[in-house]
């Protein structure tokens, strides 16, 4: 009987809170669909699809900087600048504009994870210091205005396109949540990234390259930003130099409430995307409250309720895990 009830119960509190975001993504899609008219219609669907990618990607880089137990807060000032370097270089062609923004993202990436490795400066100040220098480089490039891209270059396709009925967006996020889930679950280097998160000093001694490990997680989380910032241009017909602003937050909520320990050492690339999914989906539900007219919330929640599941979740993790560690001491 016991075996029976440890292979039904979570094994951690990870486990619970992977279990309880893909719960809860259920009961908001049933929601929406009992209670609003046009809430599984396609033009829904696919806007919502099409939007959110971008929030997707920088939530699959920040898990895997997250899992090492590091943090990145430039992914927001990264996409922006990314965004006008793509928008700046898509009248050349469609493959410049698309290259040009991840390369952007790429070396933000890569000075984030040189100050952090060869420098040895908390994840926290470096990457700070790299979104101030994204936004401000950002601003400079696009003279404080936005950008407009070309549109007789194709490269409007990659954010505003479909194909094969879906959004060239979604599959672009679903392509890169394939190979991290690869990457995490079927290589070495997933093992080793969790493993630098259990502790890098004990990482070292089992003969581990954390450096090589951590800057190759850096660089990740800079390229999804530039790609994110690529869409954004794309999608919107114009490089944004203020846009991202409170996009680190939204990384970090969906990671976390997908039940990813914010002090590193296990993560799920599945659960991070349920999780973004699921803050994207709680806001598209609010629209359609709006709609109706029974609430009136404007965009400035956002930002409220974020911070409120963030901090719900934050809390809840810090709960179980004292539970959890009871139990083993038990």
């Amino acid at each position: 009987m016991d075996a029976i009830k440890t292979m039904l119960l979570p094994r951690s509190s990870a486990d619970l809170a992977r279990i309880s975001v893909l719960a809860a993504l259920a009961l908001l899609i049933l929601f929406g669909a009992l209670r609003y008219d046009n809430f599984l219609s396609p033009y829904n669907i696919l806007s919502f699809l099409r939007y959110n990618s971008m929030f997707a990607l920088i939530a699959l880089g920040m898990a895997f900087v997250i899992m090492t137990g590091g943090i990145d807060l430039s992914v927001g000032g990264v996409a922006a600048v990314s965004s006008v370097v793509a928008a700046l270089l898509s009248p050349y062609h469609w493959a410049a504009g698309l290259f040009g923004g991840l390369g952007t993202g790429l070396a933000f990436g890569c000075l984030n994870g040189l100050v952090i490795t060869r420098m040895q400066i908390q994840p926290f100040i470096a990457t700070l210091a790299a979104m101030l220098a994204a936004y401000g480089t950002a601003l400079l490039l696009a003279d404080n205005q936005s950008v407009s891209v070309s549109y007789d270059t194709g490269f409007t396709s990659i954010g505003q396109d479909d194909f094969l009925g879906f959004p060239i967006p979604g599959w672009i996020a679903l392509a890169c949540y394939i190979a991290g889930w690869i990457l995490l679950e079927r290589q070495p280097f997933g093992r080793h990234v969790l493993a630098i998160g259990d502790g890098e000093a004990t990482a070292s001694m089992m003969g581990l390259k954390v450096r090589r490990t951590l800057m190759t997680v850096y660089m990740m989380s800079g390229l999804m930003a530039g790609l994110a910032g690529v869409i954004l241009a794309s999608q919107f017909g114009a490089g944004q130099p203020t846009e991202g602003v409170g996009w680190e937050l939204f990384a970090i909520a969906s990671v976390v409430v997908g039940g990813t320990l914010l002090t590193g050492g296990s993560g799920s690339v599945g659960a991070t995307l349920a999780g973004a999914l699921l803050l994207a989906m709680v806001f598209n539900i609010l629209n359609f409250e709006n709609g109706l007219g029974w609430i009136s919330l404007s965009a400035y929640w956002q930002s409220v309720i974020r911070g409120a599941f963030l901090l719900v979740v934050v809390v809840a993790q810090a709960h179980f895990g004292r539970g959890s560690a009871s139990g083993q001491d038990a």
